[in-house]
C-alpha cells in the first residue's frame, strides 16, 4: 500500500484545478509543473526487484519489505516559463521559473491569463497561484516508492516475483491498486564447472502498472473554479531489464546489475469545471465577467527511459536478509530493506 504514497500526492496536490483558468495553456502548464514525479516514480518502481543473482531452488521462496527513493536533480526543483511557449500567460514579478510539484513548499508563483473573446476586442482575464511544491511532507527530496514483493522458485532456475496491491482506499477521496511481475533466469547452469563458483549471474525482466483515482474536493468557494463530479485518473506503466551478477558468500551477498528502465504514464482530468473570468476592454478597464463550462479538460501523457547499474550488498543472516543499493540512472536511486528468505 505505501508504494501508492507519490502518486496519491500527484493527484491530491491542492486546488490543482485552479491551472484550469490557463485555458488552452493549461496542459502545458500542468505538464510542466507535474512531470519530475511522474519521472522519479518511475524510476523508484523499477527499483528493489533482487537483492542477488542466485536464484532459489523450486518452491523456494522469499518476502521482502524494501524502500526505494529517486532523487530529483536540483534543475528539476523548477521548470522554466518560456513565454513564447504560451499564448495567454504571463508570470507575476517578472518571474521566469516556475516551482515543480518535487520543487521547495511553500507560496506559488501568481500567473496572469489574458485570452482574447473571439468577435469581439475584450479580452478575459484572471489570476492564480500555482500550487507550491510538495518536499516538505517528505523526509527527502526524493520520491519514494515502499515495497513488499513475493519471490517463488519455479523449474528451470527462474524466479516468478510478484507485487500486489488489491484496490485499497486512502481517506473519502483516493483509490488505488498496483500489480508487479516479474522473472529471474540463472545464466550459470549453462556454464558448466562455472556454476561450482560463488559467482551467480542472472537476468531479470519485469513489468508494474499502477492506477489511482482522486475525487476532487473543491475545498474553497471563494476560487475562481467550481467543480462538479471531478476527479483525477493517474495511470503508469513500468518496465526493466537487468543483467544481474552476484558473489554470494554465507554471511555476505555482493550483487551488481546493468539494464535499462522504461515507463509511461497517464493522467485524465474528469468532469465539469466552471471558470469565472473578469472582463476588460482593449484599455483594460473592467466591464463585466463571464463564466464558461469545460468538460474533462486535461489528458496528459508523459514518458521516460534510460539506462541504469546497480550497486548493492546484503547480509545473511540465516532466512533473515538484510539489503541496501543504489542506482545510477537519471534519478539516482537508494534502496533498503529486509527479506526472508528459504530454499
Amino acid at each position: 500500500m505505501l508504494s501508492l504514497c507519490i502518486a496519491t500526492q500527484v493527484s491530491y496536490t491542492q486546488e490543482l484545478e485552479t491551472i484550469l483558468l490557463a485555458a488552452d495553456d493549461a496542459s502545458k502548464l500542468m505538464q510542466g509543473y507535474i512531470n519530475p514525479a511522474t519521472k522519479g516514480l518511475m524510476y523508484s518502481m523499477n527499483g528493489g526487484w533482487f537483492t542477488t543473482a542466485k536464484t532459489h531452488k523450486k518452491l523456494g521462496f522469499d518476502i521482502s519489505i524494501s524502500a526505494n527513493a529517486s532523487f530529483v536533480p536540483s534543475a528539476d526543483e523548477l521548470f522554466d516559463f518560456i513565454p513564447s511557449d504560451y499564448e495567454f500567460l504571463t508570470l507575476q514579478g517578472g518571474e521566469s521559473v516556475i516551482p515543480t510539484i518535487m520543487g521547495k513548499s511553500g507560496d506559488g508563483t501568481m500567473v496572469d491569463v489574458r485570452v482574447p473573446i473571439e468577435g469581439s476586442s475584450d479580452f478575459k482575464v484572471a489570476s492564480f497561484e500555482m500550487p507550491g511544491g510538495i518536499t516538505g511532507d517528505l523526509p527527502l527530496n526524493a520520491v519514494p516508492s515502499p515495497m513488499v514483493q513475493l519471490g517463488v522458485g519455479l523449474p528451470l532456475k527462474t524466479d516468478l516475483k510478484v507485487r500486489y496491491v488489491p484496490k485499497v482506499n486512502f481517506g473519502d477521496n483516493v483509490e488505488a491498486n498496483l500489480v508487479g511481475f516479474g522473472l529471474q533466469h540463472d545464466i550459470m547452469q549453462y556454464l558448466g564447472p562455472l556454476d561450482r563458483l560463488p559467482l551467480n549471474v542472472s537476468i531479470l525482466a519485469a513489468f508494474t502498472k499502477m492506477d489511482v483515482s482522486y475525487n476532487i474536493d473543491d475545498q474553497s468557494v471563494m476560487d475562481d473554479v467550481s467543480v462538479t463530479d471531478g476527479a483525477v485518473k493517474f495511470e503508469m506503466n513500468t518496465w526493466t531489464v537487468q543483467a544481474i551478477g552476484s558473489l554470494d558468500f554465507v554471511l555476505v551477498s555482493l550483487y551488481g546489475s546493468v539494464g535499462y528502465n522504461g515507463g509511461k504514464s497517464s493522467l485524465k482530468m474528469k468532469g465539469d469545471y466552471n471558470l469565472n473570468y473578469s472582463v476588460e476592454d482593449g484599455s483594460g478597464n473592467n466591464v463585466g465577467s463571464i463564466n464558461e463550462t469545460i468538460s474533462d479538460p486535461v489528458n496528459l501523457n508523459f514518458e521516460a527511459n534510460g539506462v541504469r547499474a546497480t550497486l548493492g550488498a546484503r547480509l545473511n543472516l540465516a532466512f533473515f536478509k538484510i539489503f541496501i543499493d543504489y542506482t545510477i540512472q537519471e534519478y539516482n536511486t537508494a534502496t533498503a530493506g529486509i527479506a526472508f528468505s528459504f530454499r
